[in-house]
């Protein structure tokens, strides 16, 4: 199950840990928006969206309500597009469950930035080839996504690829339980985008998250809200 362990500051003092798991969270509603068209999600059509400047409007979240700028760390995530024949699939990672945040979640490759880092893009690629073992040559980077607030006190930047197979993956058994891949035109499918809201400990009001559930995957939180923008950048 992917229980998730919260510290947050809210109302100007520290709330203590609590354990709460998503999956047992009732859904409030669905996004409901209608799926992005078949034609945008080719590869072509991905390249050349992100080649564009378009009006579109990030989703606002509550996962990193009142984080500042002077506490974040610097981290990247790859979102993998996989293109496959029959069409184009997201590689997204389950992590083991004995890591010390996020553990058992459903992720992107990715991680923290280090000193020798030339670029957001350089920490994730190469977080993705020390995770799950895909290499920079099957990897076409065609753009960034905005800046995304995590409550563990990250700003990640999403980075879109394009992943050309046949490619061998080697997950890190010490990160990576499994490496699985979804359709996009699943994830992007606003149907498919569920929310649910749980509330916190002291009266300390409450937070709405999303979940996209794909066969045994519980895909929620970060993750969930990153392909929501993913989502709304293809959609306009």
């Amino acid at each position: 199950m992917p229980f998730s362990i919260l510290a947050q500051y809210c109302k100007g003092f520290s709330l203590a840990k609590f354990i709460f798991d998503p999956t047992q969270l009732p859904v409030t509603s669905l996004a409901g928006e209608a799926p992005v068209a078949p034609a945008r999600l080719i590869p072509a059509a991905l390249r050349a969206r992100f080649a564009q400047t378009l009006p579109w409007e990030e989703e606002a979240s509550d996962e990193g309500r009142g984080m500042t700028g002077a506490t974040l760390r610097r981290a990247s995530v790859l979102v993998p597009l996989v293109a496959r024949p029959e069409g184009v699939t997201v590689l997204l990672t389950l992590r083991t469950d004995h890591l010390s945040s996020h553990a058992g979640q459903i992720s992107f490759p990715g991680g923290r930035a280090e000193e020798l880092d030339s670029s957001p893009i350089e920490t994730a690629l190469r977080e993705t080839e020390e995770e799950v073992g895909l290499h920079r040559r099957h990897i076409e980077i065609i753009g960034v996504l905005p800046d995304y607030t995590t409550v563990s006190a990250y700003r990640v930047t999403p980075v879109v690829a394009l992943v050309q197979p046949p490619f061998e993956l080697q997950p890190d058994p010490g990160e990576v339980a499994e490496a699985f891949e979804v359709p996009l035109s699943f994830l992007m499918d606003g149907l498919n985008h569920q929310r649910r809201v749980f509330e916190l400990p002291q009266g300390a009001g409450r937070r709405a998250f999303y979940t996209m559930p794909y066969e045994q995957y519980f895909i929620w939180g970060a993750t969930a809200a990153m392909l929501r923008n993913l989502f709304h950048f293809l959609r306009a």
